[in-house]
């Protein structure tokens, strides 16, 4: 697969997945109040958009990551993309850790 194949992937599944967000809250609008945390990049995330791909439930965003990677061969599924964002995964949860000392602290 060549670059320009895999931009036109690209610019596909990010029509696909945002087309998913906007059909998940005019179906539910509650589901762009309702979060959660993403079990691939650890951010608090809205539902709509959100995929569970077994054990694991995707915000949009790491959806567009999960079908890209699909789609053009880099992962063969969902426990290689949680593999691979592990180091995202800690980088959030530090975060989170440090503002809520600052809150208490405050």
């Amino acid at each position: 697969m060549n670059r320009e194949e895999q931009i036109k992937i690209i610019e596909n599944m990010q029509a696909v997945v945002e087309q998913m967000k906007l059909d998940d809250i005019e179906e539910d609008p509650s589901l762009a109040e309702e979060t959660f945390e993403c079990s691939c990049c650890a951010k608090t995330q809205m539902m709509a958009g959100s995929i569970q791909y077994g054990k694991y439930r995707l915000c949009n965003d790491c959806v567009l990551l999960a079908e890209t990677g699909f789609a053009i061969g880099k992962f063969k599924n969902a426990d290689e993309l949680i593999k691979a964002m592990e180091d995202t995964r800690l980088e959030e949860m530090c975060k989170f850790i440090k503002m809520e000392q600052q809150r208490e602290s405050n």
